[in-house]
């Protein structure tokens, strides 16, 4: 695997427009810089995978489209933000990626399984990010802890999840989900829910972007 390639296989992702500001995923990032560390991201989770479950996912052509991918594209939808809480950030999909996207955003990867949260300091460590690791759970955060932003993508009991990202979440929660899910009623009192945008090569899978009212 080369960087070039993990380039080649986001192109699907490269060209999504970002935020408000009308450019492009790709454009005014450091795009060749940007695969670089993604490569490095992919040996490591190679790496680790092989002693530890970082992810069911094992091909890094799969990894790459799935986790990086996906990754990249709720950061093309990730509106002005400061903070970002990463919930459940397992192998750190979607915050690492969007770290790496966007760098003037502030990401904490919160991830309460010890080994899991062992990984995420070695990325943070190999990339040389300013990121956060959070290596317990939310609900054990300062009461008066939030963020700008919330990301959620594949955590356990999601709907409990929901509720207290609702609760740390300032302006925006952005949900990895499927297109069965009707709703987060948790999110129903204080956000007003966009429609499901469809993840790009996905089948069902869609992004939920909920803006606090």
């Amino acid at each position: 695997m080369t960087s070039e390639l993990i380039a080649k296989l986001l192109e699907p992702y490269a060209g999504l427009p970002i935020g408000q500001t009308g450019g492009t995923v790709a454009e005014g990032a450091d795009w060749p810089g940007i695969c670089e560390q993604l490569l490095i991201y992919l040996e490591l989770i190679i790496k680790w995978n092989a002693r530890i479950n970082l992810t069911a996912i094992r091909t890094p052509e799969e990894i790459i489209r799935r986790h990086f991918g996906e990754s990249l594209f709720v950061g093309a939808h990730l509106g002005a933000c400061g903070t970002l809480l990463d919930f459940g950030s397992g192998a750190g999909f979607p915050g690492v990626p969007i770290q790496l996207l966007r760098p003037e955003v502030q990401v904490t990867l919160a991830e309460s399984h010890g080994k899991k949260a062992a990984f995420l300091h070695e990325v943070v460590r190999s990339l040389n990010l300013p990121t956060e690791v959070w290596a317990s759970r939310v609900e054990s955060m300062p009461a008066a802890r939030r963020f700008d932003g919330v990301t959620l993508r594949a955590v356990d009991d999601m709907n409990a999840a929901v509720r207290e990202a609702g609760l740390r979440a300032r302006e925006q929660v952005l949900i990895v989900g499927t297109a069965r899910q009707s709703g987060y009623p948790g999110l129903a009192a204080s956000f007003r829910m966009d429609e499901p945008v469809p993840l790009p090569e996905s089948n069902g899978g869609v992004l939920w972007v909920a803006h606090r009212c």
